[in-house]
């Protein structure tokens, strides 16, 4: 990744474009060895699932993956109405000694685990004014999510497809009419599957990507975050060195012609 290219996020400069979720694993150990494999510096932490000190009797991922050395992301995993995310979020920013920037999720169904739309426009809103950083995870509708954008949210994070699913980008028209009218960074947030997903992202503008079951289901899910590492680095790459234009069919030499010896002037063979 160019060394010009940082990633700036609620005013905070990143090397790495790729976040990554801290759930799922087998066990602490594991968490932290695909975040160092992963080279993220923002980790997301469902603060309903994931103990950070709520429960002192039981093993903390504060042990493994120290605030000190990542910026922790908690989020609202598991909540279906604004007033439930946003006393969530406000439990979080005391966890963690006031710290503003949160990931808002509000879900519509358990079953799908869709953004349910009008809860969290209500919630982001809400959460602005109490003076956090919220990076929204949501529809990937681009009238919407410039309504989050316009209301202050510091990130848009539409999803790929359903959280969980590794379906890849079902849909990357509005993915791209989102990038294209955003001021704020844009992240691919749900439904990756393998690193082709997470560089088809970031060619087509996105700022980053987050993910955790991409990693977290792997049969290997260390060498997996290096895959990504590598994607979202290719990826990002590549949307900045410019694509050649498709065609249809090939409209010119991939050799140029000037200058070839023509093969009527060669002596006869002998």
């Amino acid at each position: 990744m160019p060394q010009q290219d940082p990633f700036v996020l609620a005013g905070k400069t990143y090397q790495s474009r790729l976040l990554v979720g801290t759930g799922k694993y087998k066990d602490y150990a594991e968490t932290r060895a695909a975040i160092l494999e992963s080279g993220a510096e923002i980790v997301t932490v469902a603060i309903r699932r994931t103990n950070i000190g709520q429960d002192s009797g039981q093993p903390s991922l504060l042990d493994y993956v120290s605030p000190q050395d990542f910026t922790y992301l908690p989020n609202t995993a598991g909540c279906y109405s604004a007033d439930d995310a946003v006393r969530l979020a406000r439990l979080a920013r005391e966890l963690l000694d006031g710290h503003p920037l949160v990931k808002l999720e509000i879900f519509g169904s358990p079953t799908n685990l869709y953004p349910n739309m009008p809860e969290t426009l209500k919630a982001a809103e809400a959460l602005v004014k109490d003076g956090f950083q919220v990076m929204v995870y949501c529809s990937d509708d681009p009238v919407q999510a410039k309504m989050l954008e316009d209301m202050g949210c510091v990130a848009v994070m539409p999803l790929a497809s359903i959280i969980g699913s590794g379906m890849g980008i079902l849909n990357p028209w509005n993915i791209k009419l989102i990038i294209e009218q955003a001021t704020v960074p844009i992240l691919l947030d749900a439904g990756v599957g393998t690193a082709s997903d997470a560089a088809i992202a970031m060619e087509l503008g996105c700022d980053a990507v987050l993910m955790n079951s991409a990693l977290a289901y792997a049969q290997n899910p260390v060498l997996m975050a290096r895959a990504m590492r590598r994607a979202v680095a290719a990826g990002r790459d590549a949307y900045l060195a410019g694509r050649m234009p498709k065609k249809r069919y090939l409209a010119e030499a991939s050799s140029p012609i000037e200058g070839m010896i023509e093969t009527d002037s060669l002596p006869a063979a002998q």
